[in-house]
């Protein structure tokens, strides 16, 4: 459920997040205005319906915007110095930010002696592999997280209109201590990125012919490892002691796998290195058991039904249309292509009480299941 947004924004960064939140607001109701270090990239999100310029506005200049909200949509390393600027700048204003580190922020803020009254730091939980205005989405915010971390000096009134600003794009909104956050974050977001990068660097000088044998798993660890170095550069290194923490408690995990290999490449008994081995694998599923489940519910475990699919123009529409005349709901769904072959694995995850009618009917309209 939204709510309404407020009157007046300035949204100062016009990349992907900031664009993004411009796009879902002026479709919200509110108006909106931008601002970029480079007046390109606020007159692109401008052209591309994210707000207007503060020197487009009739009768204002840009030193006569007067937002209730500000948010600083800029890279981490400048977002304490444009923060503290928009407190000074705006007055009356609340201020909000959306870097994915908090901590950092706030300290650099105390030491610039900022008015932490009308600062409710934030952040969005959504992104995209693809960065910049041309990336935004209206609806990049819409049922991902966005977490508020006030201070104890922040207000209430400020605190309550970030909030409804994140509600009015769609976002299910928590709270949470800035420390609490970074260290939340660097279990669930930074440290997957790294690991994802760190899988991907060792395809970078494999064989072709043993690349070509990728299947959806590492497609699956991968995703993000195609993420901007600057950025994540800038976001770990503002993050640095969570960050570090996580990866110390991997690393430890990490020398137990390696040294239960050690002993079976010398010896096949090797007593205890297999269940070193099992103990991993198996925290592992416990882990991410923990995941939430569709919508934000409880994990719920499903059913895969497996399906080839030629790769050929209107297959996948007829795959769908055939699921929904089934009267089948898709919980999740994967596609993956086989080597060297002109076809497709679609794998359908279902609750399993529909996996049965599922395939006999999805076998009756001519389709191929696999497994």
């Amino acid at each position: 459920m939204t709510e309404p947004a407020p009157a007046r924004v300035h949204v100062v960064g016009t990349g992907l997040i900031g664009t993004s939140l411009g796009l879902a607001l002026t479709r919200a109701g509110g108006v909106v205005t931008l601002e970029d270090i480079s007046s390109t990239n606020a007159a692109l999100a401008r052209d591309l319906g994210a707000g207007e310029t503060s020197s487009a506005i009739p009768g204002e200049g840009d030193g006569d915007v007067h937002p209730d909200l500000v948010v600083v949509a800029t890279p981490p390393d400048v977002t304490a110095a444009c923060v503290a600027e928009a407190l000074e700048r705006w007055p009356e204003a609340v201020v909000t930010d959306v870097a994915s580190v908090k901590v950092a922020i706030i300290d650099a803020l105390r030491a610039r002696g900022a008015d932490l009254s009308r600062f409710c730091g934030s952040h969005p939980m959504a992104g995209r592999e693809r960065n910049g205005a041309v990336a935004g989405r209206h609806d990049l915010f819409h049922g991902r997280a966005w977490v508020l971390t006030p201070t104890d000096e922040t207000a209430d009134s400020a605190v309550a209109l970030v909030r409804s600003v994140a509600s009015s794009v769609g976002a299910a909104v928590v709270t949470l201590d800035p420390a609490d956050h970074d260290a939340a974050v660097a279990s669930v977001s930074h440290v997957p990125q790294l690991i994802a990068s760190l899988v991907a660097a060792r395809l970078e000088h494999l064989a072709d012919s043993s690349v070509a044998l990728a299947g959806q798993g590492l497609r699956d660890v991968t995703r993000i490892a195609a993420s901007d170095p600057h950025l994540w550069t800038q976001i770990l290194s503002g993050n640095a002691h969570a960050v570090r923490d996580v990866l110390a408690a991997l690393a430890t995990d990490l020398e137990g796998v390696i040294g239960a290999l050690d002993a079976l490449g010398s010896d096949d008994d090797a007593p205890g290195a297999r269940g070193t081995l099992a103990r991993a694998i198996a925290a592992g599923n416990a882990g991410h058991a923990r995941i939430p489940g569709k919508h934000g519910a409880a994990p719920t475990a499903y059913t895969t039904v497996r399906v080839l699919i030629p790769d050929e123009p209107g297959q996948l529409g007829r795959l769908f249309a055939d699921v929904g005349s089934i009267g089948t709901n898709i919980e999740e769904f994967h596609l993956d292509h086989g080597l060297g072959q002109a076809f497709g694995l679609a794998e359908i995850d279902v609750v399993p009480g529909s996996a049965a009618a599922l395939s006999e009917g999805l076998e009756e309209r001519g389709w191929r299941l696999h497994g």
